[in-house]
């Protein structure tokens, strides 16, 4: 009991005398008054190099039907819950994001107020998430960043627990079943490039733009905006009744300020759902959709990189993050503007009586307006760039690696969720999305597409078992394998995490990371940012 008690004073307290979180450096003995768990060794991040999180939203659901169900049980009502973890670094840090998050959903309580209590006391710092780019670390993304874009998500309807289809989003996040999640629902939905037609290539199966099809009609996408360079013939997605845009730009790049404002043109005109793309569907994507949500919700560009990476984790790539970091004054300018724009249009719409509202639709009409339409467009496709013309299609790009990466991964349930399930979990059905049909097209004619159905065909299973057995993720990063990693074991009292006081962005020999106090938001925030400034050269 003496030990329970040492370990309770020092931990964080969420409910009052029922719910604490704690870092432990053994692993404890539940006792009569006591339930210890921990999901270190149970929801597991699936990294491309040395990113560890934070979790993705299936994972967090998980937790929390978890730990709703311990505090509803009739056997630990009398106990006290730890959810305790380790002090390894990266686990310690999604532990604390998943009970952080978890108060903010079913606590109600304030981001604020779910962060206080995991760093008051002697609690340590949390180490910082970092994107998923191969190099050193130039931007890193707090766990209050996290919790924020949880709140802000969760206040703006992008997900809902109540009618969340976790078999649905875990089926269709895998490379073989579409490489595809929603990040804003029914708004945009983020996917891996299709290619020319469905094949398995080298153990990676390729999706051809008819595989889509049944998915898409059903959820209402309407668009669909390519940001890489030309793999599949547009008019396949045309033909079939969809729009189709081309805003290119180079993979792992910035996108200009002409491709944003007509990506945010497009995507406020567009009447259905948007399906992008670049090469895997991460970082000029989520870049994209992250602008969008920074001029309409007003949120952080810190909130939307964790939102757009709990949704679809490697998410916005090295300078991207900078990029958003340096665009939300303008893109929160403009989106006040555009909020203006709105509610003085309403205003005078609603001043004007029945007879001006029907006046009001035809007051700009004039007999040659489908002609300037039709020129419009014709000029606006041929300033679309069609891709770079010095890149060869031989050349393995950013994208093709995180691809590759994403493929080689294996999806075992018990390895991602170990014991949730059973006792610890309600059954879940799985989504009546149904299977997916090709539409008949001569190019896709004769092959298998994995997502066309809710289950993975038994030749691309029997495909990725004979590669995977001879080919291990040698891209993982195991806690020892990195600089950063390696410094992080030696955590214990001291806590370092392997961050120099000079993050260095390859290519640049003058950055430096400086600590910026928030303190107008919260006294325990702090964010290490980089001083790194987007040139010219990625625009």
């Amino acid at each position: 009991m003496a030990d329970d008690n040492e370990v309770i004073g020092s931990a964080s307290e969420f409910i009052k005398d029922r719910l604490y979180f704690a870092t432990l450096r053994s692993k404890p003995r539940s006792s009569a008054h006591t339930h210890y768990f921990c999901v270190d060794e149970e929801l597991l991040y699936e990294n491309f190099y040395a990113d560890f999180g934070p979790l993705n939203l299936a994972q967090l659901y998980r937790y929390c039907c978890k730990l709703n169900k311990k505090l509803k049980s009739f056997s630990l009502a009398k106990k006290k819950i730890i959810h305790y973890t380790s002090f390894d670094a990266r686990k310690r840090a999604n532990a604390a994001f998943l009970i952080g998050a978890y108060s903010i959903i079913y606590l109600k309580k304030t981001p604020a107020e779910a962060y206080k209590p995991l760093v008051a006391g002697s609690n340590p710092p949390f180490l910082p998430f970092r994107d998923a780019s191969f190099g050193p670390c130039t931007y890193n993304l707090t766990l209050l960043d996290c919790l924020q874009a949880i709140s802000r998500a969760l206040a703006n309807g992008f997900f809902d627990f109540e009618n969340f289809d976790v078999d649905e989003y875990e089926h269709y996040e895998k490379v073989e079943n579409g490489d595809f999640n929603w990040i804003v629902p029914n708004k945009f939905l983020a996917f891996c490039g299709p290619h020319a037609k469905s094949k398995i290539e080298n153990g990676y199966p390729l999706h051809a733009p008819e595989a889509y099809f049944p998915y898409f009609r059903k959820h209402n996408v309407t668009h669909i905006v390519r940001l890489n360079k030309k793999i599949y013939d547009a008019r396949r997605f045309t033909d079939a009744g969809f729009d189709h845009t081309d805003l290119f730009f180079i993979d792992g790049s910035v996108p200009s300020d002409n491709i944003v404002r007509q990506f945010l043109e497009l995507a406020e005109n567009c009447d259905g759902a948007i399906a992008i793309h670049c090469k895997a569907g991460l970082g000029r994507t989520g870049s994209l959709i992250c602008a969008y949500i920074m001029k309409h919700y007003k949120m952080t560009a810190g909130e939307c990189i964790a939102w757009n990476r709990i949704c679809r984790p490697g998410s916005v790539i090295g300078p991207q993050q900078h990029f958003l970091e340096e665009k939300q004054a303008w893109l929160w300018m403009q989106g006040d503007l555009y909020r203006a724009k709105q509610k003085d249009r309403s205003r005078g719409i609603e001043r004007q009586g029945c007879v001006s509202k029907l006046l009001s639709g035809v007051d700009d009409m004039r007999l040659h307006d489908g002609q300037e339409n039709d020129q419009y467009y014709s000029n606006y496709t041929d300033m679309i760039y069609s891709g770079p013309i010095t890149r060869s299609s031989i050349i393995e790009t950013q994208g093709d690696k995180l691809n590759q990466i994403k493929m080689m991964r294996k999806h075992i349930r018990s390895a991602t969720t170990g014991t949730v399930g059973g006792d610890d979990m309600k059954s879940h059905k799985r989504s009546t999305t149904g299977p997916m049909r090709s539409s008949g097209s001569k190019s896709a004619q004769g092959v298998s597409s994995p997502v066309k159905t809710s289950k993975v065909s038994s030749s691309v299973l029997a495909h990725n078992q004979a590669n995977t057995s001879t080919h291990k993720r040698s891209t993982r990063v195991s806690p020892g394998s990195s600089p950063s990693a390696k410094s992080s074991t030696k955590l214990d009292h001291r806590y370092d995490y392997g961050y120099s006081s000079r993050n260095r962005y390859s290519g640049s020999s003058d950055i430096y990371s400086s600590v910026v106090d928030y303190t107008a938001s919260w006294p325990y925030k702090y964010h290490l940012r980089s001083g790194y400034s987007v040139g010219s050269s990625y625009s």
